[in-house]
């Protein structure tokens, strides 16, 4: 007997045993699917939180297009502005909260900032946030816009769109797009083509990614992009700007300094250029300057109005626009001579440079040359003149530079080109290289009176929030 009540005692502890392994394995099957269950629901309450969050951006992108410029939702007053959100069946699973800011230059709004919160009833703690800038594009956002036809050679190297209303002829290396204007044109020898074809294609070339070429594509209203120099006057002049008047002399070297500054120098006057040395172009050599002063790039409104030709370089502190032209005097259209290197003092900088009539880089150039802005040639064009060789003098070793490397959007009325060939293809002045790319910093955030390539708003900028 004492035997069995052994056995019996033996199964007991052995299904004790096994009993509380069995409850411990269940215990934790079931907080593992409960934890689990826990996290699929956070988890899903967190995606719709930011359902909810995206869908306050897209309430005040509508908002907007009925009620533009207006930062306060309707109300008149500081936000936030807090919205009950519904789902498909009309019920209310959440709400959205909204910080609404404008960016404004020159007392002019050229961007609206939204920041939305969102989250669901059933779980307030969790929330996600997002953030759009609503604004019309600018030119920012191409590497080129060129109003004639162009020909990019198959030395360059383009990063962002390149668009043209012209024609195209594309032997260089692009990394976006490429749009033209035209379903056809006439390609000519000036443009690569011999024989000349009446009937090219609106891109044609042999420049690689073509299936990145679009034609005829929409054409960019050149007149409606450039800007109203009277306007910019006007800023200058009495809205915080700064306005140089005339010179009286050859115009004014304007050089921007690292500490935010830039120095105004009058320039008295010009090397004379020798008979036929430049085709009849201009060499831009400064023989004499005078300091005028030095001045803080203004706060307030960061232009410039320069009424005279301007010769521009250095190192920029902040976002600028610099403008030359005269607006009141019929005939007289100054340019911008980039005459040296143009960088930026650090990642928050950013220059747009608009001429009246053209923007030349100079003949007495670095061999390596870096530009960083936006150059708009109004009426002109963007380029560097050609010299010839054939009269020795003692600028020759500028005639060929070896690279020019431009981070930022050129704007071109006329035929742009930096590079030129003989009639056999060989180099013979301006760059051997050149390398473009458009700033993406500024495509968000512009120098003030960047030109827009559309009335219509969109979000030029959607992340989420940390």
């Amino acid at each position: 007997m004492n035997h069995c009540h052994s056995k019996k005692g033996f199964l007991l502890v052995l299904v004790l045993v096994f009993g509380s392994i069995f409850f411990m394995m269940a215990s934790a099957f079931l907080g593992y699917v409960i934890t689990q269950s826990h996290l699929a629901q956070a988890k899903y309450n967190k995606e719709r939180a930011l359902d909810i969050a995206e869908a306050g951006l897209d309430y005040y992108k509508w908002f907007l297009a009925h009620n533009p410029n207006d930062t306060t939702n309707g109300t008149g007053i500081a936000g936030p502005y807090v919205h009950t959100y519904n789902d498909p069946e009309g019920s209310s699973i959440g709400e959205f909260s909204l910080d609404i800011a404008s960016s404004t230059a020159c007392g002019e709004v050229y961007a609206i900032d939204i920041t939305s919160t969102g989250h669901t009833y059933v779980d307030t703690d969790i929330t996600r946030t997002v953030y759009g800038r609503y604004a019309r594009p600018t030119v920012a956002e191409f590497a080129y816009i060129i109003n004639a036809n162009v020909w990019a050679g198959a030395d360059r190297v383009i990063v962002g769109p390149y668009h043209s209303n012209g024609g195209i002829r594309m032997d260089g290396t692009n990394n976006s797009t490429v749009t033209s204007g035209q379903e056809t044109w006439s390609c000519t020898s000036s443009y690569g083509c011999s024989p000349t074809n009446n009937s090219a294609d609106g891109v044609l070339g042999d420049g690689p990614n073509s299936e990145l070429w679009s034609f005829p594509s929409a054409p960019i209203n050149f007149t409606g992009i450039t800007v109203d120099l009277a306007v910019m006057q006007d800023k200058a002049q009495n809205r915080g700007g700064r306005y140089i008047g005339p010179s009286g002399k050859a115009g004014y070297h304007i050089t921007f300094k690292a500490d935010g500054t830039f120095d105004v120098r009058k320039v008295n006057s010009k090397v004379n250029e020798p008979n036929g040395y430049a085709w009849g172009y201009y060499m831009h050599i400064l023989n004499g300057t005078t300091l005028i002063g030095n001045y803080p790039i203004p706060s307030d409104c960061a232009v410039i109005y320069v009424e005279d030709q301007v010769w521009l370089d250095g190192v920029v502190n902040g976002k600028v626009t610099i403008a030359a032209a005269d607006v009141d005097t019929t005939g007289v259209d100054p340019s911008i001579i980039l005459n040296n290197n143009i960088t930026y003092a650090n990642e928050d900088s950013g220059l747009l440079a608009i001429a009246e009539y053209d923007v030349l880089v100079g003949l007495v150039v670095p061999d390596n040359m870096t530009l960083n802005g936006i150059f708009v040639a109004q009426n002109g064009h963007f380029g560097r003149n050609y010299y010839d060789t054939s009269m020795p003098n003692a600028w020759e070793e500028y005639i060929k530079r070896n690279s020019l490397t431009l981070n930022g959007t050129i704007v071109s009325n006329g035929r742009e080109g930096t590079k030129w060939v003989n009639g056999s293809g060989t180099y013979i002045s301006g760059f051997k290289t050149r390398y473009n790319s458009y700033d993406r910093d500024l495509v968000s955030d512009p120098p003030p009176l960047t030109p827009d390539v559309s009335d219509t708003y969109k979000f030029i900028e959607w992340r989420e929030m940390d």
